[in-house]
Parts: structure tokens; C-alpha cells; sequence
């Protein structure tokens, strides 16, 4: 990945498995995986969209790696004044940093950037299309609590339509031969996902979602991409959102995970998003370790 990161499409499952097995030396209960690496390089973290969780994580990594990590965000930068995005970004460029972490409303904007900057850009999400590091993330939490990705079945359910989450997880796990089920209401599932990658069912039945689920991925319903609001949140919240009384349709140790931010009562009640079957606050916390991972392979490679 010399550069940079802008997929998980078009990284083969080598470079993949990789990835994830550095994020576990980096991974908090081991202490000597915070080295200084990177000491004396300088990240650039460029948000065009609100983040808590990517952008935090991030600036740790790149930190607890040794390097200087900057954090821009658009409302207060030259972008508020007009100044277009290749203009913003030939101005990062001309200072030299040794890489860039993007995150852009419109899908495909990282990949625009990477062919005008010699600087290695790590897309920290564009749009609908992809959010490769947390697909990664969340590969590595299913692992520290299965041996393998391989013969998963893995359910990912809500606002398909909208999420490059889904799709980057769609993409990993189906290199590793995993059964994906995609639910959500017909209005939030394009039947043309069924088609991107293989082992790929579609359903809008949350229980036929479940029922023998390894993983169940929950996802924000993105009303910010929406133009109106399709359900009420407890419309929504009776048909797709996870219950307690879901998980016995599950295999006995299923986890659930959800990339964040939650929307209590709306994707998940709290009693489940609190339960020991949770992983959430587990993928925060292999953010790091897997942001460490990627920054210290693009930029030591």
C-alpha cells in the first residue's frame, strides 16, 4: 500500500490478513507494540464530514506511533472561504506531509486526489462507496473472538443504501468466503448490491437476517443522505431494530457490532447495545490498533 489506502476492493486477501495481524501486536495489552516508528513524519487529517470516532482514533495512532498528527476540518478551513478541494489539497501538498487522512461527503473523492498528490491518502470514508478501516476494524474484533472469517455467517442490517460500511465489510468478508445477508426496508436495499460480490443474500425479514447469524452488524440509519425520512424512529425501530428477543434466533455466541454513532431505540436497544454479547466499544478500541497497523505499513512499507 505505498500509496495509500483507498479500498478494501482492491486489496487481495494477503495484504488483508497482513493488516490485521500487525493490529493485533498493536493492540492494547501489548505494551511493547508502542513503538516510535514514525517518529519525525507528519499526518494530515482532512475531514470534510463530522467524525468522533475515525478522526480520534487517528490522531492516537499516529501518535502513539511517534508522528505529529494535524486535524483539519472544513468549517474551519479555507473550504468555508471557497476554496475548491484540489485547491486545498495542492496547498496540504506543498507542505510536505507524509500522508493524508481524507474523509469526503462524495464517493470516489479520495481516489480523485490520489492521481493529482504524490502524498499517500488513506480514505477515511467517501460518501456511499467505502470506509476500508473499518471493515478492518471490525475484522479484527470478529477475530479476537473466532479463529477464522471463513464459513461466518454475518448479517448486516439498516441502511444499506447508504453505507459504505456495508459495502467495505461486504467486500473483506466475502474475500474470506463468509455468507453475507443484507437486511433492511426495500426503500434502504439496492438489489444491485446482491450482485458486487459473491455469497451475498438479501432479505427484509430481521429475524431471517438473524437466524443463525455469527455477527450481526447493525447500522446507523444515515438521515443526513436522506432526503426525507422514511419511517419514524419507532416505525423503524419495530421492524428493524435489534431486540433482545432477536439473539435466541442467533447461534448461542453471536456478537453484535455497530460502527457508530448508536441510535438507541431507533438501530438497537439499549439492553442489547449494553449486553454481554456487544463488541461495540471492542471495534473503538481496535480502531487504534488497526489505524496503527495501516499507517506504519503505507508509510515504512
Amino acid at each position: 500500500m505505498p500509496g495509500g489506502l483507498l479500498g478494501i476492493e482492491s486489496l487481495d486477501r494477503v495484504e488483508i490478513e497482513a493488516i490485521l495481524d500487525r493490529a493485533k501486536y498493536f493492540q492494547p495489552q501489548q505494551a511493547e507494540g508502542r513503538k516510535q516508528m514514525l517518529r519525525g513524519r507528519m499526518i494530515v487529517n482532512l475531514f470534510f464530514e463530522a467524525s468522533t470516532r475515525t478522526r480520534t482514533s487517528f490522531e492516537i495512532a499516529a501518535k502513539r506511533l511517534g508522528a505529529d498528527a494535524i486535524s483539519i476540518t472544513a468549517s474551519g478551513s479555507s473550504v468555508d472561504k471557497g476554496e475548491s478541494l484540489v485547491d486545498t489539497l495542492n496547498t496540504l501538498g506543498a507542505m510536505h506531509p507524509d500522508a493524508i487522512v481524507m474523509r469526503h461527503a462524495a464517493s470516489g473523492a479520495p481516489h480523485f486526489l490520489a492521481r493529482h498528490l504524490p502524498t499517500p491518502i488513506i480514505n477515511a470514508g467517501d460518501g456511499t462507496h467505502e470506509h476500508p478501516t473499518q471493515a478492518l476494524l471490525d475484522a479484527r474484533t470478529i477475530l479476537d473472538r473466532r479463529s477464522s472469517l471463513e464459513g461466518l455467517r454475518a448479517a448486516i442490517i439498516g441502511d444499506i443504501a447508504h453505507s459504505r460500511v456495508a459495502r467495505s465489510n461486504m467486500y473483506l468478508l466475502s474475500k474470506f468466503g463468509a455468507e453475507i445477508v443484507l437486511c433492511g426496508p426495500a426503500s434502504l436495499l439496492p438489489v444491485e448490491l446482491s450482485k458486487i460480490t459473491p455469497g451475498v443474500t438479501l432479505t427484509h425479514d430481521i429475524r431471517e437476517a438473524i437466524r443463525d447469524a455469527d455477527v450481526i452488524m447493525m447500522l446507523r440509519v444515515q438521515l443526513e443522505r436522506q432526503h426525507e425520512a422514511a419511517f419514524s424512529a419507532s416505525e423503524y425501530f419495530r421492524f428493524y431494530g435489534l431486540r433482545l428477543e432477536h439473539m435466541g434466533l442467533a447461534k448461542p455466541d453471536a456478537i453484535v457490532m455497530h460502527p457508530g454513532p448508536i441510535n438507541r431505540g431507533r438501530e438497537i436497544s439499549s439492553e442489547v447495545a449494553d449486553s454481554q454479547r456487544s463488541v461495540i466499544l471492542n471495534q473503538v478500541e481496535n480502531g487504534i490498533a488497526v489505524r496503527m497497523a495501516v499507517l506504519e505499513r503505507i508509510l515504512t512499507n
